[in-house]
């Protein structure tokens, strides 16, 4: 590539000498043609008509190595919008500099106490940069606390994205240098990631991670039994619509605390769809990459498998808001589903399957991923809806459930005694009946009315409506009374409204409770 240097000034009193100096040098027109600003310190309108010029005769024109300065005045008078213009880029060294990080696109290293820069791994990463800017500037109007670049710089025969964080500390080293604060990181972490899931994000604005999960899914084709690739589609298929955020990335590493503000970083992935997606990535992060070899986690995030696991179980614990064991397995297990689909590809595509400990985690994967498609029949999930076995034994877990739920409503005290002791009498009734002399499942369901609550009960036993059965006369003496029959009773009593319907078979009962 044949460079023509400008240099100095290009004003009125040298513009003619300058352009002629230049065709003189250019090649035939219609040819490519560079023009290097590397030592260009000023152009007035003279100047720049000697660039239009130049551009009529030769389209394919580029200018490189413009400084901020002389890029700032070809942008405002439109010649960025008709030629190619290349800003030039101070060289930063990271030898030396502390790694804080890692992601799929690039790696995030201190350069000094107040900045730090993400060295791309693409060498020609302008527009991954762009793009992700434009994400963090996204993100940023929507209310998600996050840093912006505002420097880009030449690292190692590659860019890098600069952005003030000024004394942070990510929480991968919060984690593994002060784990007294284990449980100030989960408490954070989780709410960071409530706060990413409920912001919607207008429409085209980010990728459809179904999309993305479906792609990975076909990608499985040769590498499945039929029927579980087939399973593995309908799932992610069925998954709905969503156009709410998710993070793509979300792992210890990526979430910085600077002073006392705790910012996302490492915005390129963000994308919308159902959470599922995102506690599939995560998943990956925390256990999922570390399962065959533990050590992978600690060259990773910097601590141990064990606090990983932890993390990650007390995390979602926090971000469902249940200690129900039920509900966090049920949630853990859609997630592996998506994220031993990502894996499984990614091992093959980057050829990891080649190497003893690559081929270990595939037959780890791919076997997890078969079996778990056999228990599943949906990705989705509610944080107010409960499937357990309808037995006695897990009243305590349902009670628990719908207290955590309630004690984030301004339910009163009596009115939660009241719904607790109906939700009693229903789910004891349901694990009686319901599928004698076997066992089967039940599905709790909480929502929150303008009012009040509705709780919704669900199982696929004997057709049965409670509510048919006639009220016991309560004014009878002890001894003139049957023994039981009082449960529905009670319930009708405690509650405001009692509905039952058997549909798609299945008994559903809906009791709603005024506050």
């Amino acid at each position: 590539m044949n460079l023509f240097p400008l240099t100095g000034r290009i004003d009125s009193q040298n513009a003619a000498k300058v352009e002629a100096q230049l065709m003189a040098k250019l090649p035939p027109e219609g040819m490519p043609v560079v023009l290097d600003a590397a030592h260009l310190d000023y152009i007035s309108s003279a100047g720049l008509r000697v660039l239009l010029r130049i551009r009529k005769t030769h389209p394919d024109m580029r200018i490189i190595n413009v400084n901020s300065e002389i890029y700032e005045i070809l942008d405002m008078t439109g010649f960025t919008e008709m030629i190619t213009v290349e800003k030039s880029y101070r060289v930063v060294s990271i030898e030396g500099c502390e790694e804080i990080g890692h992601g799929a696109n690039g790696t995030l290293y201190r350069i000094d106490r107040d900045n730090v820069v993400k060295v791309y791994r693409n060498a020609d990463a302008l527009p991954d940069i762009q793009h992700e800017r434009e994400m963090a500037r996204l993100a940023l109007i929507l209310g998600i606390p996050t840093a912006i670049s505002y420097d880009v710089v030449k690292v190692n025969g590659s860019y890098g994205s600069v952005f003030e964080l000024l004394n942070a500390r990510s929480f991968a080293k919060i984690l593994s240098s002060q784990p007294e604060k284990f449980d100030w990181c989960v408490k954070e972490f989780s709410v960071m990631l409530r706060k990413i899931h409920e912001t919607e994000v207008p429409e085209g604005k980010l990728p459809d991670m179904k999309q993305t999960a479906l792609s990975w899914a076909q990608f499985l084709a040769d590498y499945l039994p039929q029927h579980a690739l087939e399973k593995l589609l309908r799932l992610i298929e069925a998954v709905p619509e969503d156009h709410h955020m998710i993070h793509g990335d979300y792992h210890t590493k990526n979430l910085e605390l600077q002073n006392d503000e705790v910012l996302l970083i490492d915005m390129d992935t963000l994308a919308m769809g159902h959470p599922i997606f995102e506690l599939g990535s995560m998943y990956n992060a925390f256990i999922g990459f570390s399962e065959v070899d533990h050590e992978a986690i600690r060259r990773f995030q910097g601590f141990d498998f064990e606090t990983s696991k932890r993390f990650w179980h007390e995390t979602l614990s926090a971000y469902l808001g249940t200690t129900s064991a039920t509900k966090i397995r049920e949630v853990e297990n859609k997630a592996r589903i998506v994220g031993y689909t990502r894996l499984i590809r990614r091992g093959i595509r980057r050829g990891e399957v080649k190497t003893e400990r690559g081929q270990a985690e595939n037959r780890l994967w791919t076997q997890e991923l078969i079996d778990l498609l056999e228990t599943v029949d949906t990705l989705t999930f509610s944080r107010n809806e409960l499937t357990i076995e309808a037995v006695a034994e897990n009243l305590d877990e349902v009670q628990t459930f719908l207290e955590e739920r309630l004690s984030e409503t301004a339910c009163p005290p009596k009115a939660r005694m009241q719904i607790g002791l109906a939700v009693e009498e229903i789910f004891i009734n349901i694990a009686s009946y319901a599928y004698a002399p076997g066992k089967g499942p039940a599905t709790v369901r909480i929502e929150f009315i303008p009012d009040g609550v509705s709780v919704t009960f669900t199982d696929h036993g004997i057709p049965y409506d409670p509510l048919k059965k006639a009220d016991p006369d309560v004014t009878l003496s002890a001894e003139e009374r049957n023994i039981g029959g009082l449960g529905v009773f009670l319930t009708k009593k405690l509650t405001d409204d009692v509905r039952y319907e058997y549909r798609d078979g299945q008994n559903i009962l809906t009791m709603a409770k005024r506050f």
